[in-house]
Parts: C-alpha cells; sequence; structure tokens
C-alpha cells in the first residue's frame, strides 16, 4: 500500500511540474459525531495546487479516531490513510468534483465485527457551492455520491439518504455523505 501513496505523490509532482501553478491552498475538514454506540472524531488536510480555468487538484491525508459500543462490546481504532482530489471552480460559486482515497479501515460496517486491518477504496463524486469567507479564503459545502462503496468504508455509518419502501421500512442507504472544507491560500495567485 506505501507504494500506492508513493506513486500517487510522484504523479501529482510529474503533473504540476508541467502545470501552471498560479497559487496553493491548504483544504481543513474537521468531523466529529457520536452516539451511544459510539463515535468519530477526525479530519482531513489538502494542498490544493490552482492551475489555469478554475482547476484545483491536489494530494490529501485523512486520520479518524473512532470508538464503538455495540452490543456491549468496546472497540476503538484508528482509520488513516491519503488520496488525491480534483475541483472544478465555477466562477468561484459553485464547484464539481471527485476525489479518491484508500483509507485502513479495520471495521466492515455489514457485519459490525472487527476484521482483518483491510484498506477501503473511496471514490467521491460530487459538488456543492464556494462561499468567500475573506478575500482568498473559501469555504466549500459539498455533496458526494461514493461510487465504489465498499464494505468496510469508515463513511458508510455517515450514509443519511434512506430509501424506505410502503411500509416505511428502510430497503436502501445511499452511499452520500456531505462535506464541509474550509480553504486557505499559502501562496498568492499570480
Amino acid at each position: 500500500m506505501k507504494h500506492f501513496f508513493i506513486g500517487t505523490f510522484l504523479c501529482f509532482l510529474q503533473f504540476t511540474s508541467y502545470a501552471q501553478i498560479q497559487g496553493s491552498e491548504l483544504g481543513i475538514e474537521v468531523y466529529g459525531g457520536g452516539s451511544q454506540l459510539g463515535g468519530t472524531f477526525g479530519g482531513e488536510l489538502k494542498y490544493a495546487a490552482k492551475l489555469p480555468n478554475n482547476l484545483v487538484i491536489g494530494p490529501s491525508f485523512r486520520l479518524q479516531r473512532s470508538w464503538s459500543n455495540y452490543l456491549n462490546v468496546q472497540s476503538q481504532f484508528t482509520i488513516y490513510g491519503g488520496g488525491a482530489f480534483a475541483h472544478f471552480r465555477i466562477q468561484d460559486k459553485i464547484f464539481v468534483g471527485t476525489e479518491f482515497q484508500m483509507l485502513h479501515s479495520p471495521f466492515n460496517f455489514i457485519t459490525f465485527q472487527a476484521g482483518q486491518k483491510k484498506w477501503a477504496p473511496t471514490l467521491f463524486v460530487g459538488g456543492g457551492f464556494c462561499l468567500k469567507l475573506a478575500p482568498r479564503i473559501n469555504l466549500n459545502l459539498a455533496l458526494f455520491y461514493d461510487v465504489i462503496n465498499a464494505d468496510n468504508s469508515p463513511f458508510r455509518s455517515s450514509y443519511s439518504f434512506r430509501i424506505k419502501n410502503e411500509l416505511g421500512q428502510v430497503v436502501r442507504i445511499l452511499p452520500i455523505i456531505y462535506r464541509v472544507t474550509l480553504f486557505i491560500p499559502l501562496s498568492k495567485s499570480t
């Protein structure tokens, strides 16, 4: 798996060496949630290279600490991993994008059991709004759909879009999450 991360980083360096970088930003996303059955706290960092035509690309790193008390069986685990993202900003008001990550996730949300520590791929596609908080600071509010929807994806517990049958029973949970990310400039745009 370390080869994946090294390869992703080298591809990013190779791509950006030929591209006209017009500035860079640091994306910060913080996540927290909990209930009587457990919870999660963590976040994600994104390094964003701003390219011509409002394209923003870069690597990302996620770290989460989770705990569970399911059926009085207590467990704790750490989820971590990295990936890459690309967002296309339209008039600095809305954006569409994709985000891929490989996350080390020891939990299986299908059987609610800790299993072998595995890597969970995620491939989110979606978009949202870009809000200017200051002249150069953006806040992204987004909805993303996980195309892969791996059984051990750490985001499964965050899916909240449910499809119910005529009896009101949940028959399907859509792999859609929301994200709130703050982008802070690291360098001036040219």
